[in-house]
Order: C-alpha cells, then structure tokens, then sequence
C-alpha cells in the first residue's frame, strides 16, 4: 500500500527518476483524468458520468492492467440514456453512401464529356460567318463594248451576310447579223467574298439601271432585282438564282422607248406587293407616257397615261416623292421640275373614280401650286435644273429637294416647296454627295466642279446654310468621276472622291501635285476630324466609271466597289475590271497627304488610333 501511494503522489505521466522505466499507473491517473473531460460532456446527454454506470457501481479492476483498460472505454461502447447505440447495419450505409456518391460523381463527369463533345461537334459543323477582313479583291471580266452606261448595284443574293455586286454590260455587237440591232449583253452577279461568278443572265439589250429591293415590305421574301434597258426592256430578277420573274411585254410601249429607271410605287392593286411605274418617251419630246405596272406580274394596271410636256435639258425623274401627311406625288421633267398626284394617273389609267386608301390623301400646300386652270401638273422649280435628288430632313419624316442648276444648288424644303438656301456656283455637272460633316446632324453635301483643265475643285456645303466650310483643289483629268460616302457610327460621314497622285507630304516642300503619270488616279478619303489632311487608299490606271459603297452589318465594316475601263487601243475594246476594297483596312494601309500645314500637327500614332476605332454604320440619306 505504501508502495501504491508514493507512486499515486508522483506526477502523472512522468517516468520514476528510481526505476527509470515507464509507470502505467501513473499514465492510467493521466488517461483517467482525460476520460472524464470526455464523459462528462456525455453525461449533459444523458450518458454516463465519471465512468460509473447509471446505477452508480464502480468496477474494480482485477489487475493494473485491467484498470488501465477499464478506465478507457469507448464511446460505442457506451450506451447512452435515450439513444441506443449504433447499429451492426451502419458500415452497410456508409457503404451505400459511398456507393452514391461514386455514381453521382461519374454521371457529373460523364455530363461534362458530353457536353464538350456537342461543343467541339458544333463548332466544327456549324460554319461561322464569313469574315471579311481584307476582302480586297479584283476581277476582269474580259472586253466591254457598247454605250457608256455602267449600272452597277449591291445586294445579298446567296443569304451570307455579305453584299454581293451585280452589274451588267454589253458583250458583243455583231450589226452583220440578220434582224440584230443591239448589242447583246449579260447580267452578272460577283461574290463579295472572293469576286467569284454567282450566277449570270443574258438580257435581250443593254441595261440603264439595276435596283435591287424587296417588293413585299416586311417579309421575308427573296430580294427582286428590277433591270431597266435602253429601249423597251424592263424586268424583274430573282436575286437568289439570276432567273427572271417577268418581263413587261414590249408592245405595251409600242410608240415609245424607256426614257429612265423604272421606280416603287405603293400597292395599287392590293395583291399584297409595291407595284411600279415607268416613263416612256416618243419620237418627239412633249409625248411622255406612264404606265403603271403590277410588281406581281409585270402586267399593265391599267392603261398609258400621256402628258406633253414642253421643256429643254435634261430629263429629270421620274421620282416618287411621299408628304408629311402621306401624298404620293411623280416628279419628272425636262430641264424642269414638275409634280404630278399619283391619284391623278391612277385615275386616268383604271379609268373610274375609286381609289385605293394609299391615294385618298392630299397635301395642301402641293395643291396650292396647280395652275389656274388645275391642270394637274404642279410646277415645282423651272431654271435650268440639271439634276434632282430627295435628302432626309433633319427634323421631319419626309424628305428636302437638292436641286442642281446650271447656275447652282438649290434646296427646296419639302413641306412647302420653299428655298432653305441658294448657293452660286459655274461648272458644277456632277451629282452631289450627301454626308456628315459638321456636327448639327444635317446632310452636307460634297461637290466637285471642274476647274480649268486638269483640275477639279471639292468642296463640302454645309446643309444648314449652304455656306462652304471645306475646299481643296485636287489635280484629275478624269472628266467626271463618281463620288461616295460612308456613316461612321459617332453619326459622321467619310467622303470619298478620285484624283491624281499627291504627294504624301508638306505642300511647303519642293514636291508638286499631280506630278505623278495623269493615266494613275488614286482614290481619297476626307474624314471631318482631320480636314487637314487626305488618306490616300488605293489607285487605279483605268476610267471609274462606277462606284458603290456597302456596308457589313456583322462587323461594322465598309467595302468601296469601283467599276473601272482600262485604256482601249485601236480596234481593241476597253477592258472591264470590277474591284472591291476594305475601308478599315485601307484606313490603317493608307498614306497620309497633308493638305496645309497646322499647329499642332497630327502624330501618325494618335492618327492610326482613332482611325482603328472607326466603325461603320449603314444609314440611309433618304426617306
């Protein structure tokens, strides 16, 4: 007993400094103590306490040993008062659970594999959509014969999201033959990807104008592309396919030929489709004829509607011109410009007193201006007007008439026919480019005149006033060269105009422009953040004779179609190339020509910035 207590007095876990050994009663007081921790917090759950069982007995050990293991039981062996202990079957559910979780697992995984799989499979099948980075190509099509006509048109034809080009010109002219009297010709169809033949239509003469347009508004029916000739043609294509749809039977204009493009009128005939209307000129001049024509069938609506006409210059119109309040009103011509109420000829051409609902709407301050004895044709403006164009209003849902005269521009607002402003100028022949390029949301309009010989002077007018604010004097002896402009999407305009080579640097240098051969023409672009300067985009050696700009929705691009005849040697005919050029990419290829010098000049690093960020935009100039 002495012996049990000097070692009970001993501290706990430490070996005897006597035996030098390992004392197990010592370490079962340790164990012990630790136990209790252990039980105790059992025994606030109804368990046991200080290792006695609920009948408070105390086991005696047998041995040392048996106290050291009877002074550590486990917790499973424990049973608690209230819970009972846990059953043989819980190693079969954490089994069950495992197994559970492995299947979930796999499923989760297996899900996953799929899914990527589908993705991988899509990417590959599902073509992306064209991108057309570069899309700087050229095509020769070989000799052009015939007239100076040179249509040119874009539309999507095969759905990819790109413009593709039509055009049509004469192929051969062969007057030996029997009963041909006209040059033969084809209509073609170039992708705009590559500049590849979609599809190609042999027309019966050669074509003034293509137009291509949806017919039926609002559907989404395939793209119809009206051709008009020189003499009595006018039909109807599928732009998909190239085939006609129909073709208006020429006897219907047995007393006269075409005298200009065929244009969109309302449904008159109230089969669901826009129908037409077309203007024929006889033998002598004061015989002009409309005739109405179904865009259904290409069928007359009704019968020829003649005016006699008195007038000298050019033929102006026709052009379908819609008031504020929805009146339908012809503008036609020569070297006038008068207006004739839709109603007017439908009225003559079905011959009865009903109108469709598209016709009951009259303007007043237009039926103010019919003569005294109301003819029907309403005077508009008489003064040697040369061309005519409709331009958006800024604040109205119709349109304003920029009229070019032998003595100017004038811009008539369409509302009440009054003059916005008149601007004086001599040698002005070509037709006004409409624009952004001051910042009152106006149109501005860029001009070219002829200027002594080899030389043209651009200048853009400010649609509001009419006041100059941008000229320059550019070396060209192209005699007219077609000009073009593009919407950026801060709502400014690009223009684009041919000249011949500048020189890229200080005009205070030795360098002289137009010194470069006078066959090179290069093409300009004038962008109103930088008037000071012209970005030189790409060149050519023949006559552009056409050009067009487009517009790729997908990625805020532009692309510029030109329409070139290459020089032509005796008994040779001119060659026809057909090209198509990347604006955002020309913009970070082209050479920069500094117009005159300012302070502080312009970085070719902030410059290449922000024409990187230039994103174009497809916004139409007209109602």
């Amino acid at each position: 007993m002495a012996t049990v207590l000097s070692r009970a007095l001993k501290l706990p876990g430490k070996k005897s400094p006597d035996l030098g050994e390992y004392d197990p009663l010592t370490q079962a007081d340790s164990d012990e103590s630790e136990d209790d921790l252990v039980l105790n917090l059992q025994q606030k759950n109804g368990g046991v306490k200080n290792g006695k069982s609920p009948l408070g007995e105390v086991p005696e050990p047998d041995s040392d040993a048996e106290a050291v293991g009877a002074a550590k039981p486990h917790l499973s062996e424990v049973a608690t008062e209230g819970y009972p202990s846990e059953p043989l079957g819980g190693l079969e559910q954490k089994a069950t659970s495992s197994i559970v979780s492995y299947v979930r697992t796999s499923v989760f995984l297996l899900t996953l594999v799929i899914s990527m799989i589908l993705v991988l499979v899509c990417a590959f099948l599902i073509p992306c959509p064209p991108r057309d980075l570069h899309s700087t190509w050229s095509r020769h099509l070989g000799p052009q014969r015939g007239g100076d006509l040179s249509p040119l048109e874009l539309a999507d034809v095969n759905g990819d999201g790109l413009r593709d080009v039509l055009l049509s010109f004469v192929t051969s002219r062969n007057g030996s033959a029997v009963g041909v009297s006209r040059p033969a010709a084809i209509l073609v169809c170039l992708s705009g990807m590559n500049g590849s033949t979609l599809w190609l239509s042999p027309l019966p003469e050669e074509a003034r104008d293509i137009t291509c347009l949806d017919l039926i508004p609002g559907s989404v029916a395939e793209t119809i592309c009206l051709v008009t000739g020189t003499h009595k043609m006018f039909s109807a294509f599928n732009a998909t396919s190239g085939k006609a749809i129909w073709t208006l039977n020429p006897n219907y204009l047995s007393n006269g030929t075409l005298a200009a493009p065929g244009v969109v009128l309302p449904d008159l005939d109230e089969d669901g489709v826009r129908d037409l209307v077309v203007l024929a000129i006889g033998e002598s001049q004061p015989d002009l004829c409309f005739l109405l024509v179904s865009g259904r069938t290409g069928s007359p609506v009704g019968r020829p509607v003649k005016y006699n006409i008195v007038g000298v210059g050019n033929l102006i119109g026709p052009q379908v011109y819609v008031t504020t309040n929805g009146a339908v009103y012809i503008l036609f011509g020569f070297g006038n410009i008068q207006a004739v109420a839709l109603r007017d000829i439908f009225v003559q051409a079905q011959n009865r007193d009903s109108l469709p609902p598209s016709l009951q709407i009259e303007e007043p301050e237009w039926e103010k201006r019919r003569s005294i004895n109301l003819s029907e044709l309403i005077d508009i403006y008489s003064d040697g007007v040369e061309l005519l164009q409709m331009v958006k209003a800024p604040d109205s849902n119709c349109s304003n008439l920029l009229i070019t005269a032998r003595q100017g521009l004038v811009l008539l607002r369409g509302q009440n026919l009054t003059p916005s402003w008149t601007l004086s100028l001599q040698g002005l022949h070509s037709q006004p480019t409409p624009g952004y390029f001051t910042d009152d949301q106006t149109l501005d309009f860029l001009l070219q005149i002829q200027d002594g010989v080899g030389m043209k002077k651009m200048m853009v007018v400010d649609g509001d006033s009419g006041s100059v604010t941008w000229t320059y004097n550019a070396p060209c002896h192209m005699k007219e060269t077609p000009t073009t402009s593009a919407v950026t999407s801060d709502q400014k305009s690009v223009f684009l105009f041919w000249a011949e080579g500048m020189s890229a640097v200080s005009p205070s240098s030795d360098a002289i422009p137009g010194t470069g051969p006078p066959s090179l023409h290069h093409l300009y672009l004038l962008h109103p953040a930088f008037p000071s300067l012209l970005l030189d985009l790409a060149n050519a050696t023949g006559t552009v004779t056409a050009s067009e700009v487009g517009i790729n929705d997908l990625w805020k691009d532009a692309f510029y179609v030109t329409r070139t005849t290459g020089p032509s040697s005796e008994g040779h005919p001119a060659p026809l190339v057909v090209s198509k050029l990347s604006l955002r990419w020309a913009l970070m290829e082209g050479q920069v020509v500094q117009l005159e010098d300012t302070t502080p000049k312009i970085g070719r690093g902030e410059l290449r910035r922000f024409l990187s960020r230039i994103k174009f935009v497809d916004l139409p100039y007209q109602m």
